[in-house]
């Protein structure tokens, strides 16, 4: 028998990596980004611009405390998406201090205390988004009605600016901001009045928020060109989606008054950002193939409750957070036989 050299596993080599699977998630996201600022006006591009440098000044900052080369863990672009994807959760009407905060848990405490990239068990951009919600809610209770054309025009970017480094004008207050088209309806329904009353309103477009549903289906593009480039699979977005869909088209069907259509859970708020971008994230999500379904429909579930039933009208990312935390739990209850066992 010859003697034949034999190398440490693995052999086969994929041409994908993690920089190259970031850059794909971060053009996918580009779409939303500029519908988001098209309707929501220029505080969204900023609030992008300063969530990635304050992302990646706390990444640098706890690399070297960890005593981490930064050239192979800076550049592989896991903190520039959670920077985006905090600045897309969070108001452009917030203050420059709500994202430094926020990055600022998200990186530091959900991020590198658990690890780092690969360890971490909760979403970083969600956690920060979490925190920055229980700590401030009125900062970030203020948005733009889409009524204004504040984000457009040459003077959009310098008052958009003045608000978030100096505080909203109080004297416009009421001509610049309020509330979501979910925030409202919650507050409209929770005030005994009847969907038919207000669903008509300048808030509501044909599928969902007015400006709304347009930056959902530009997420939606941006998702679709991710299943396009196998950088995602298609089960969990879905069952998300269906999940979320299913519930509230049982529950309008049962009483159209009190209970917002499907096409308004789906096409208002965070829902298809979540779906593609989110709840997707191959880190925090469940890695069994029946895990992956029961995290995805339990998110869509507990968006769903929280939503109808709970403290806040869009609830993506408490959701998100359970979910997480019952990871481990799941993987280990729908862990697939080894190959070739056999039954005693």
């Amino acid at each position: 028998m010859s003697y034949i050299d034999r190398i440490s596993s693995p052999h086969i080599h994929l041409e994908t990596s993690v920089n190259k699977v970031m850059q794909q998630v971060i053009f996918a996201l580009v779409p939303g980004i500029i519908v988001s600022t098209w309707f929501l006006g220029w505080g969204v591009l900023v609030h992008c611009i300063l969530a990635v440098c304050f992302a990646l000044t706390f990444e640098a900052i706890m690399l070297t405390l960890r005593k981490r080369p930064l050239r192979d863990f800076m550049y592989d672009g896991s903190a520039i998406i959670t920077g985006l994807l905090f600045a897309l959760t969070i108001t452009p009407f917030a203050p420059w201090w709500v994202s430094l905060s926020g990055i600022c848990f998200a990186i530091v405490i959900a991020k590198h205390l658990y690890g780092g990239l690969g360890y971490n068990i909760f979403n970083p951009a969600m956690a920060g988004y979490a925190f920055v919600l229980i700590c401030f809610p009125v900062e970030l209770n203020y948005w733009p009605t889409m009524l204004t054309d504040i984000g457009n025009g040459d003077s959009g970017i310098i008052e958009s600016l003045k608000i978030i480094f100096t505080g909203l004008p109080h004297d416009g207050l009421d001509s610049l901001s309020g509330a979501t088209p979910l925030a409202f309806t919650r507050s409209q329904l929770n005030g005994m009045a009847m969907l038919s009353e207000f669903s008509s309103g300048p808030l509501f477009g044909v599928l969902g928020g007015k400006g709304w549903e347009w930056i959902g289906l530009a997420f939606l593009a941006g998702g679709v060109w991710l299943m396009i480039k196998g950088i995602i699979k298609w089960q969990m977005p879905l069952i998300f989606i269906f999940t979320l869909f299913a519930l509230s088209l049982i529950f309008h069907g049962y009483d159209p008054e009190r209970y917002a259509s499907s096409m308004l859970n789906l096409f208002t708020g965070g829902t298809l950002l979540a779906a593609f971008f989110i709840v997707t994230d191959p880190v925090t999500a469940s890695a069994t193939p029946r895990g992956k379904i029961i995290y995805a429909a339990g998110i869509g579930l507990l968006t769903y409750i929280i939503r109808t039933w709970g403290g806040y009208p869009d609830g993506i990312a408490f959701a998100v957070l359970i979910m997480n935390a019952a990871v481990p739990f799941i993987d280990n209850i729908t862990r697939p036989d080894v190959f070739g066992k056999v039954e005693s």
